[in-house]
């Protein structure tokens, strides 16, 4: 049952946050969808956001329902990662509440609740295609640093579910950089051939992306203070380049790790990924 918190109208469509039982998680998800004005059925696209988000940040930041509602394509919002009592987490940032990863953790105390993978893939789609004017089969994913790296890695793993990805300042290698090691470690434990199936760059490598995708759109802010020890973008182009996918990566200068960047760019992602889920 998908419970309405709030709707707003704002370009002509309805924005709607609301929340609904999560199996993966076993307990509440919160989200927030627009819909764009005219009966439907739309295409849909998955926003993963990045560390320490909410459902709230990219809704109120990104400035993308204009481009939303004249491309005509749904926009989901979900949170990072399940909260509430009895959801384990942690002092960091970049681990616990905040930080799911979108991955299903296997280890003590995460894998009760933060199975974000099943969440995204399955819950989600299923209560956005049940209470939404949503076109079955048309989806397209995005999102932005550990969103990327989770809007990357679930194409990769699930292309049947999605025919689009983009993604803003991604983590593309997760087990090459702190955030991803240390979150690996925990979700996952201490086995790394475990840790490749989510890292989108090895997943490339192993020769995932064959076929799959006819472009995959990247920008990056070249001044991102995260960008050498964190994002290694050329890690993701230069698996790309070895097997043959099609990588438009654009480097903008002068753009930091921010939702300004975000929302200087998001437009051109919303037509980009509604001109392959057309039809």
């Amino acid at each position: 049952m998908f419970e309405i918190l709030q709707q707003h109208r704002t370009q002509g469509g309805t924005l709607t946050y609301g929340r609904h039982h999560s199996a993966a998680t076993g307990g509440p998800m919160k989200l927030s969808v627009f819909v764009p004005p005219g009966e439907g059925p739309h295409p849909v696209l998955y926003w993963l956001s990045g560390l320490t988000c909410t459902e709230d940040n990219f809704t109120t930041k990104a400035g993308a329902y204009a481009a939303a509602a004249r491309h005509g394509v749904i926009i989901v919002a979900p949170d990072t990662s399940p909260r509430g009592e009895g959801v384990a987490d942690d002092p960091a940032y970049d681990l616990g509440q905040g930080a799911g990863f979108y991955v299903d953790a296997t280890q003590p105390p995460w894998a009760p609740h933060f199975r974000m993978e099943t969440y995204v893939t399955e819950d989600l789609i299923a209560a956005v295609e049940g209470a939404f004017p949503a076109a079955v089969g048309r989806r397209g994913i995005f999102g932005h640093s550990m969103g990327g790296h989770g809007a990357l890695t679930l194409a990769l793993r699930y292309p049947d579910l999605y025919r689009s990805v983009s993604a803003f300042a991604p983590i593309v290698s997760p087990t090459r950089c702190d955030w991803g090691r240390k979150a690996f470690a925990a979700y996952l434990g201490g086995d790394e051939a475990a840790w490749a199936e989510h890292d989108a760059s090895r997943l490339v490598e192993a020769g995932a992306a064959k076929g799959r995708f006819d472009d995959i759109l990247i920008d990056q802010g070249g001044a991102d203070s995260f960008l050498e020890g964190q994002l290694k973008p050329e890690l993701f182009a230069a698996a790309c380049a070895a097997a043959g996918q099609k990588l438009t990566l654009r480097m903008q200068d002068g753009y930091d790790h921010s939702y300004f960047f975000i929302a200087s760019f998001v437009a051109e992602h919303v037509a980009w990924h509604a001109e392959r889920l057309r039809g």
